[in-house]
């Protein structure tokens, strides 16, 4: 079985029909689970569950005289459900307010799919980019920082396959505040120096050729550089 990050597990539940309480019948929320676990310990093993939020779930409301009367405690209990499963169980809550903090509303899944647009459109324009070789676009993609993630990453990707030595500098000069994009833009830039036979000299950074042993740009030896 593939490994999923969480933003693709994420993508992958909000695609699912909600459940609906099988003790209320009540369309049940998406969930973020919390980093710390409570309970057992153990976790539900699942980044994302279905919860019902219901404050009027008999199981709900009944669970503060259960918990009570049983634990003495101040609790209750709200029944969530494993995404893609038909599994309920209940866990445990210790105010009217609790669990509602990693409740994922209906605006959170608005903009995990316009991100998902975003996306799919950003890679079927590169795609055509890249059959057109039209490293200009591809450069455009990647200095904008309103473009997706994945996008700008392929589009560094792309660079080194189908720029040209021109495109160097800019990339030399771009700060992407990502770690993934920054070292695939530094790999391209690798990638470009190796098709074209190139590198670039040490002293002044002007591109010579990769045999040079006088920079023609500053006069240095850069034989062994």
């Amino acid at each position: 079985m593939a490994f999923e990050t969480r933003d693709q597990v994420l993508e992958r539940v909000i695609k699912m029909d909600k459940p609906r309480c099988p003790h209320c019948n009540v369309e049940m929320n998406l969930w973020e689970v919390p980093p710390i676990n409570f309970g057992d310990g153990l976790g539900w093993g699942e980044p994302f569950l279905f919860v019902c939020f219901n404050e009027e779930c008999p199981a709900y409301v009944q669970g503060w005289d259960h918990m009570a009367e049983t634990y003495a405690h101040r609790a209750s209990y709200r029944c969530m459900n494993y995404p893609g499963t038909e599994v309920f169980e209940f866990m445990p809550v210790f105010s009217p307010h609790g669990a509602t903090g990693q409740m994922i509303d209906d605006q959170v899944v608005a903009q995990e799919e316009a991100l998902k647009a975003a996306t799919k459109k950003g890679f079927n324009i590169l795609a055509s980019c890249y059959v057109d070789k039209d490293g200009p676009t591809i450069l455009r993609i990647l200095l904008d920082p309103a473009e997706p993630g994945r996008v700008r990453l392929k589009a560094a990707e792309m660079l080194g396959d189908i720029a040209e030595l021109e495109v160097i500098e800019p990339l030399r000069s771009f700060k992407a505040g990502n770690e993934l994009i920054q070292q695939q833009v530094e790999a391209s830039i690798a990638t470009i120096h190796e098709r074209f036979y190139t590198r670039e000299c040490p002293f002044c950074a002007e591109i010579i050729k990769q045999r040079a042993k006088i920079c023609k740009h500053c006069g240095k030896e850069v034989a062994g550089e």
